[in-house]
């Protein structure tokens, strides 16, 4: 993919190709930013503008063809083994690098959630950017820079990357996917600016799901603690998509804190649930919505530090529940 192929970044695409074409590229970039709105991408435009044959990133020549194809020669791409990057990758990444590139101007080590090097393996990486050889480009690629060994930022060049625009996500999503204005409105506004979960497995969960999830939590009531104990176990099950439920949960209560202060409609993200907005706003309060949203929110801290999740959610349904 070239950088003009790419949505939206245009500030990070200008930095990067006035680079590339005055030879003036950093021996290191980190590119941080939230999961989803481009970086990986921007990564590889880069790395095909550096290796191209042609010079501009063309697509058609076999070196861009080979970094699509993650089979050149000279990229290498590195991310968490498990848990972690462990210092054995580091070490082995180090050793390419001391090699002259086989057919490219340079050697790229492209490091995908950089966040996740263990403590030994971020020490290692640290040399080689304190020593970096002339033939070597790294781009690390973080959605949480702060977890990253301040050493380590401080010796890249430090590239940020916003959410996309959720006007212009909502076009493409009706243009890729065919979907209705209402379907790729709600898609985009959940999604908050990530290609990765628009387009990914969480469009069901955002699209289908979503109703049923709302329509459960809107029954619950502060007498009847059965539901509310089967309805957080259900949803912990379901360990790696806890948080995009708490996004859920969190956009509806927002919705009915905008409803109430009679914001228009297209500012809310369930737009297909009006009627369901405006009877449970019906019984809530501004001092009841905050305090939900707080809920949710200290849900959401628990759940960082790896808390009980059946209980977490018992907790924070049984909080919800009240009027």
């Amino acid at each position: 993919m070239t950088f003009s192929q790419i949505l939206g970044h245009d500030r990070q695409k200008d930095i990067l190709r006035r680079a590339v074409a005055g030879n003036r590229l950093a021996h290191a970039y980190l590119f941080e930013g939230p999961e989803g709105v481009g970086k990986h991408l921007m990564a590889l435009a880069l790395v095909r503008a550096v290796f191209c044959q042609q010079g501009d990133g063309c697509g058609s020549c076999s070196a861009c063809r080979k970094v699509d194809h993650h089979n050149h020669p000279d990229l290498h791409l590195m991310e968490a083994d498990g848990a972690s990057i462990k210092i054995e990758q580091i070490r082995k990444i180090q050793k390419e690098l001391s090699y002259r590139p086989l057919e490219a101007p340079k050697k790229v080590c492209l490091i995908d959630g950089a966040e996740k090097m263990n403590p030994a393996a971020g020490n290692a990486l640290l040399k080689t950017l304190e020593e970096p050889t002339g033939e070597a480009l790294l781009i690390l690629i973080s959605p949480h820079p702060e977890a990253v060994l301040g050493t380590i930022r401080s010796r890249c060049q430090r590239l940020p990357f916003a959410r996309l625009p959720r006007h212009l996500l909502d076009e493409v999503l009706r243009d890729r996917l065919g979907i209705d204005r209402t379907e790729s409105h709600v898609l985009a506004a959940l999604s908050e600016g990530s290609f990765k979960k628009a387009l990914g497995r969480d469009r069901e969960l955002y699209l289908e799901r979503r109703r049923d999830l709302l329509k459960a939590l809107t029954a619950l009531s502060p007498g009847s603690v059965l539901p509310v104990l089967d309805l957080a176990a259900e949803i912990a099950e379901e360990k790696d998509r806890l948080p995009d439920i708490l996004d859920i949960f969190q956009a509806f209560y927002r919705d009915l804190l905008v409803f109430l202060h009679g914001r228009p409609e297209n500012e809310l993200v369930n737009v297909d649930l009006m009627e369901k907005i405006r009877r449970v706003a019906a019984g809530e309060t501004t001092a009841s919505l905050l305090k939900k949203l707080e809920s949710v929110t200290a849900s959401r801290r628990q759940l960082d530090r790896n808390v009980n999740k059946q209980l977490a959610m018992e907790v924070l349904l049984l909080k919800l529940a009240q009027g």
